[in-house]
């Protein structure tokens, strides 16, 4: 049974408007990267963009007009297959088709804008840089472009591959493609093209300020919370463990800090316990209390 379309809580009006102000600027990054980076140096990294270049190679069509006509019926698509599943919400869906329509838009309008640089491997790495930036403010905002993401996920509700399989296929078809067209190495430029997209949405999402998780296994932890409690100032959870060989009960506490706060935290603990078991770990996005808010 198909899942009801969910009505999400009503958000301030000022909070809904800088939502799509994202998808806006955000899609016209994209746009703008595409046109003085990738377009011009035929690095089709993937993804509906990707095609348009190959298109645009083959058959001289409009690559802003590929676009909307690949974007555009996947989006309904999406809609008719997917239902509840691609639409969590109404706001989402809405944010999505301005997204899909904005971003060829955008394409369409800076098609005149020249080239950034004529070396293919810094086209490769800047403009997958500037796509991801574009791409990661969109995804913030809880939305999307569309494109092949829509065809991913439809493909895996009617097939069963996972959703990482669908894209990573998808993605690896334009590329492959690309080198049929374009030459070997513009393949592989592509890859670094499609790499670096990848890990700037990343670094967008989460951000640079990597903090760190620290398990603690002492047979003093109670000194142990005591000594984080008041010389880290930070918060400690305790939770429950066994030893996997004794089966004896072990109460682990894990704690997380900043990067800066590391060496005090190992101290505190080695002090107290020079038998102390700690891992220390990347926590790559926290929230709460003494750290960021979302």
């Amino acid at each position: 049974m198909q899942r009801k379309l969910e009505l999400e809580p009503i958000k301030p009006l000022h909070r809904t408007i800088l939502e799509f102000a994202h998808v806006l600027i955000g899609s016209a990054i994209v746009a703008i990267s595409f046109n003085i980076f990738l377009l011009p140096n035929q690095i089709a990294s993937g993804g509906v963009s990707g095609i348009s270049i190959l298109f645009q190679s083959l058959f001289a069509f409009e690559p802003a007009y590929t676009q909307w006509a690949i974007n555009i019926p996947l989006f309904v698509a999406g809609v008719l297959l997917l239902g509840g599943s691609l639409v969590g919400s109404i706001m989402y869906g809405v944010k999505t088709l301005v997204g899909t329509i904005f971003l060829p838009f955008v394409v369409f309008m800076t098609r005149d804008f020249e080239a950034a640089t004529s070396d293919p491997l810094l086209a490769a790495l800047f403009g997958g840089i500037g796509v991801g930036l574009g791409l990661g403010i969109v995804f913030r905002s809880n939305s999307s472009t569309g494109g092949t993401d829509l065809a991913a996920q439809i493909v895996n509700k009617y097939t069963g591959l996972s959703l990482g399989a669908c894209i990573f296929i998808m993605d690896g078809l334009v590329v492959a493609a690309s080198g049929v067209i374009f030459g070997f190495e513009f393949a592989l430029y592509a890859l670094i093209g499609l790499f670096t997209t990848g890990k700037t949405i990343d670094l967008v999402q989460i951000g640079f300020g990597y903090s760190k998780m620290a398990i603690i296994i002492s047979g003093y932890e109670e000194e142990v919370k005591q000594g984080l409690l008041t010389k880290v100032d930070r918060g400690v959870t305790k939770l429950d463990g066994y030893g996997g060989y004794t089966n004896d009960k072990r109460p682990v506490l894990m704690c997380v800090v900043g990067r800066n706060e590391v060496t005090k935290l190992k101290q505190v603990v080695k002090t107290i316990d020079p038998n102390a078991f700690v891992i220390v770990t990347n926590a790559s996005e926290v929230l709460g209390k003494g750290f960021k808010n979302k």
